[in-house]
């Protein structure tokens, strides 16, 4: 005999953890099932034959210094009655509000982890779980990996409030905003930190990059620790392209963020120690690739439109 409560959860409690890490965990892949639990309140779903041959009592809501929650647990338990917990059917979520800010342009690109599930549904790409699967992704170039990350909407709205910030640096070595004030590799460039959005930004690292690098890179631990997160304007009146050098990372990510042949012409990558050229980014594809000593490369030139990309040094 058994009953079944129906649940789904409002927060990330009950999903695969697909890094064994405290600090990196994401939803991917979604594990559904049927639980056997010692204690569940709220919401019940019983037969009324259990209610009326084995629980016929009103007593087994009560005992003593105890919640009748608790009480009724205890004495179903006691009974061989087994108690459920489901999450197979989806009948919605709980939304916290408390730090949802009106004056952004795009509250919800904030909500990563006050409303994660809804985050990831509105900003991560659909095939991101068969990235972790090993089925999605491609290699163009050596130790070089491609891979869809965000959707169009989450591309679209980080540029929109960027733009709207709209303090570009302008691509010049002397940089107030670094330590040192200087940047040896200059670009047309917003911080995540300029616009109040570092920690959400970061957040997304952990939870989204780290278990990917960890897939492509076996026996590399990520904490995904990046002061560098920016995001770049390449225009050919403006700064089209970006000379060769290393990136002050152990590994970097980068993401289109518009599409080529529809906002823009030209642009890509070019690995030099290879010869190799990813010349027609994907709008909401990342690279990941190692940053320093292996991977010179540069920004191969933007000839028309506005090209942006999203980029951060990780494990510097």
């Amino acid at each position: 005999k058994s009953f079944s409560f129906l649940f789904k959860p409002s927060h990330l409690s009950i999903f695969c953890l697909v890094s064994d890490t405290e600090e990196s965990h994401v939803a991917f892949p979604y594990c559904s099932g049927v639980w056997n639990v010692p204690y569940i309140s709220q919401a019940y779903l019983l037969k009324g034959e259990t209610l009326r041959q084995d629980l016929p009592k009103r007593n087994i809501f009560t005992l003593d210094d105890t919640d009748p929650d608790m009480a009724f647990c205890k004495s179903v338990r006691e009974k061989g009655i087994f108690l459920h917990i489901s999450n197979r059917d989806d009948f919605g979520r709980l939304l916290s509000t408390t730090r949802y800010n009106i004056s952004r342009l795009h509250p919800e690109l904030w909500q990563i982890s006050e409303n994660p599930l809804d985050w990831q549904d509105k900003y991560i790409h659909e095939n991101y779980s068969q990235v972790l699967e090993g089925e999605f992704f491609e290699q163009p170039c050596p130790d070089v990996y491609w891979f869809p990350v965000f959707t169009d909407q989450m591309c679209d709205e980080l540029v929109e409030e960027v733009e709207g910030y709209g303090q570009w640096s302008g691509g010049r070595h002397e940089d107030s905003r670094l330590v040192g004030g200087y940047e040896n590799v200059p670009t047309v460039d917003i911080h995540m930190n300029q616009i109040g959005f570092e920690k959400e930004w970061l957040q997304f690292l952990r939870d989204y990059i780290a278990p990917v690098t960890e897939k492509f890179y076996p026996g590399y631990h990520t904490k995904a620790r990046a002061i560098m997160n920016f995001m770049v304007r390449y225009r050919p009146d403006e700064q089209p392209s970006l000379r060769p050098h290393h990136d002050s990372s152990t590994f970097t990510i980068n993401v289109a963020l518009n599409h080529k042949g529809i906002d823009y012409e030209g642009g890509g990558c070019r690995f030099i120690r290879y010869n190799c050229k990813v010349e027609s980014p994907r709008k909401g594809w990342s690279l990941l690739h190692p940053g320093r000593l292996t991977h010179y490369h540069e920004g191969l030139p933007t000839t028309q439109g506005t090209r942006y990309i999203m980029v951060s040094f990780v494990d510097p």
